[in-house]
């Protein structure tokens, strides 16, 4: 079990998912012993299973009497978009038993809560309270100025939420938030590198699916390239089609001028026939008349 508990406690901001499969099998071995269940909350919240969180950290609190993870509570009752819970247990909390940093991580994420319920002004409302001017080095001093920072500009106050950016982001010297970027932000700033980062994730992607995308690519160029030899085929299909109209077009007129031909000969004999026949028939008549004629 001691073990398994050490392994959680090493291993939860590097592997959260792990940390918490340590946490369980401890919990199997103790799950009467409260810092093991304190244990397996924790590293429920870290990995954001929400609801394993709520319940092994209320057990906690049941068996040690204790209230000392109020604000992870809360915070897991906001993710599971229960702001109205999380404000409810700032209000039941009893500050003046909570040590500094668990009193203003309660305060911020009922802030937030506020936030969530679109009451920025009572967010920014909230959050005034004298730790935020005090020039003390805590490591809640960032994380509260930084909240109020963003109530502030949530609420549309940008000139203020701009030097409250200012203002967390000197006092985080161990780089906890993103004032800094913020700021810039704010400032109309971009930072040098990013778009470079974007590109190299871009080709990274690109690059993990390289193989599938060129088999692809190789495929529609295959394919490509016989629909344009089905193209070239009808193409040539079609030529000889047309070829073959042409023929039949050509023999059309052929047969045409041929029988007329052949009827305007035939007229000719017929007309020549006649011809004859009247020129026959002229000479008989002839022929009579002089026969009929007296002769002297």
């Amino acid at each position: 079990m001691a073990r398994h508990l050490v392994a959680a406690g090493t291993i939860i901001d590097e592997d959260s998912e792990l940390a918490l499969q340590h946490a369980i099998a401890a919990r199997r071995l103790a799950s009467r012993i409260a810092v093991v269940r304190e244990a397996v909350g924790l590293a429920a919240y870290a990995a954001g299973d929400w609801t394993t969180a709520i319940a092994e950290l209320r057990t906690y609190h049941r068996m040690t009497g204790k209230q000392t993870h109020l604000a992870e509570l809360a915070d897991c009752e906001r993710a599971l978009g229960r702001p109205e819970r999380a404000i409810d247990l700032f209000r039941g909390a009893d500050l003046a038993s909570l040590d500094k940093d668990s009193a203003i991580e309660l305060l911020i994420v009922a802030a937030g809560a506020r936030g969530d319920l679109g009451q920025h002004d009572a967010a920014v409302a909230m959050l005034q309270v004298n730790e935020l001017t005090a020039e003390v080095e805590a490591d809640w001093t960032a994380r509260l100025r930084y909240a109020f920072a963003d109530a502030l500009l949530a609420a549309g106050r940008r000139d203020e939420a701009r030097e409250w950016f200012a203002r967390a982001a000197a006092a985080d010297s161990e780089q906890l938030t993103d004032a800094a970027e913020r700021l810039l932000e704010l400032d109309g700033v971009s930072i040098e590198g990013d778009d470079d980062d974007e590109d190299e994730e871009t080709e990274a992607a690109l690059g993990e699916a390289g193989p599938e995308v060129e088999n692809e690519t190789a495929r529609e160029g295959d394919e490509d390239e016989f629909d344009d030899e089905d193209d070239d085929a009808e193409d040539a299909d079609d030529d000889d089609a047309d070829a073959d109209d042409a023929d039949d077009d050509a023999e059309d007129d052929v047969e045409p001028a041929t029988a007329d031909a052949a009827a305007k000969s035939e007229d000719d004999e017929k007309g020549q026939d006649d011809k004859d026949q009247d020129q026959k028939g002229q000479d008989e008549f002839v022929g009579r008349a002089e026969d009929e004629r007296p002769r002297s």
